[in-house]
């Protein structure tokens, strides 16, 4: 996907926080760092790993192709791949008024590690708190 496909799928997914631009994912794909899965055009996932630690910047789906597993299988590939790299831990944050997506993360394991008060600002200047979740990796699977 080009950044503007991915840009153009996240603000299909996206209100507040506000929707990444196609500059915002140029950035990110130039970074060596990070890495991109994507499910067909219905949905992506963007991560970064760096010093043993890995990130889950964003995930996007589709709203007409969920509650098709398809974020499940992209957070599984995250996992996979974060190990690959080295990552022994993982994180991410969300909106802490997202329920799918905390339930979405929790089934995968991540546990709650913080919370950054006021972290988001939706679109009519109202605030949200983030959480930030977590999870241990097992180490990287044998080739």
């Amino acid at each position: 996907m080009t950044p503007e496909a991915l840009a153009a799928l996240h603000a299909r997914c996206f209100r507040s926080p506000p929707p990444w631009n196609a500059a915002d994912f140029a950035g990110f794909l130039a970074d060596p760092l990070a890495f991109l899965l994507v499910e067909g055009d219905a949905g992506f996932l963007l991560g970064r790993a760096v010093a043993g630690e890995a990130e889950l910047l964003t995930l996007a789906v589709a709203p007409e192709t969920r509650r098709r597993g398809l974020a499940r299988t992209l957070v599984a590939r995250f996992l996979y791949q974060a190990q690959l790299r080295g990552a022994d831990r993982a994180f991410l944050e969300v909106a802490a008024d997202n329920a799918a997506a905390i339930a979405l993360y929790e089934s995968a394991g991540f546990v709650p590690a913080g919370r950054r008060r006021g972290y988001y600002r939706g679109p009519d200047g109202r605030r949200t708190d983030a959480l930030v979740l977590a999870r241990d990796l097992a180490p990287a699977p044998l080739r």
